[in-house]
């Protein structure tokens, strides 16, 4: 029995293929065509929209975005396995599909041609997810040629991306992302829906670009103060702050910050004026 693109069932596809997924690779398929569709829905409206898909796979949530309405899917998969897949989607969708095999971490992604509105939206491999996003909210100029990104992660980097001050998962991670973009859960699907059945449930994030994050600071000042702070997160600032300038009390005390907080009570303001006073 076919999808409704047409289309055979993706787990007849990947039965067909011999495919089987790899952990080296962080893969967990989605089969379940209901719930990639729901993913594409929830990433939208996709009409008009050139939507760039990491680690597709055997082209579950490339098909549902597809269906949804998107005008293009740009397709970066590693994994040669699955190439064949995807390619047979790109006849039933000609024109609408394009593959790259290349890694996502190495892809220029400012020489594509991506047409205004473009969107991430992708189901990560998990052992890149966090590597990829902040990779991402690095995007200079600023704001970035993407409208925003709908990412599926593990549950738990899910909850430090959107985690607060004074929170258990607030770290480095939550600074950058809430700094450039306004995050938050859109939904959560538990690890029975993956195949590979993964130990953990999974959350589909969406980060929507700031057109100016306030304060405005240096992001690679930013980071360097931020994994100073989060380094040592159980020492005081005065302490772990030493790491980048060694008068870190005084810089502290200047900016109207005690030097005996840790770094999760700080807001992320204060991390940007901190980073701006080095910079000066």
């Amino acid at each position: 029995m076919s999808a409704p693109d047409g289309l055979p069932p993706l787990r007849d596809v990947i039965r067909a293929s011999g495919l089987s997924a790899r952990k080296s690779l962080g893969q967990n398929f989605l089969l379940d065509f209901n719930l990639t569709r729901r993913i594409a829905r929830a990433a939208g409206p996709l009409e008009g929209t050139t939507v760039v898909e990491i680690g597709p796979g055997p082209g579950g949530l490339t098909r549902a975005l597809l269906l949804e309405g998107a005008s293009r899917v740009i397709a970066i998969e590693k994994d040669e396995r699955c190439l064949p897949a995807l390619h047979d989607i790109a006849c039933v969708y000609p024109g609408r599909l394009e593959i790259i095999a290349a890694d996502a971490r190495e892809v220029d992604y400012g020489a594509l041609d991506l047409r205004a509105p473009a969107r991430i939206v992708a189901n990560l491999p998990y052992s890149v997810a966090t590597p990829l996003l902040i990779g991402w909210l690095k995007t200079e100029p600023w704001p970035p040629w993407f409208d925003r990104l709908v990412l599926m992660f593990q549950r738990e980097v899910a909850m430090r991306i959107v985690a607060k001050p004074g929170a258990r998962d607030y770290g480095r991670l939550a600074v950058i992302s809430q700094w450039r973009t306004s995050p938050r859960i859109l939904l959560t699907l538990p690890a029975a829906a993956f195949t590979p059945r993964p130990k953990v449930d999974s959350s589909l994030v969406e980060l929507a670009p700031k057109q100016a994050p306030h304060p405005a600071c240096n992001v690679a000042a930013l980071e360097r103060v931020t994994a100073a702070a989060f380094g040592q997160r159980r020492k005081m600032l005065r302490s772990s702050l030493r790491q980048v300038t060694p008068d870190s009390e005084a810089l502290l005390q200047a900016l109207g910050i005690d030097p005996k907080r840790r770094a999760e009570e700080l807001e992320i303001a204060d991390f940007c004026r901190i980073a701006n006073a080095l910079g000066r």
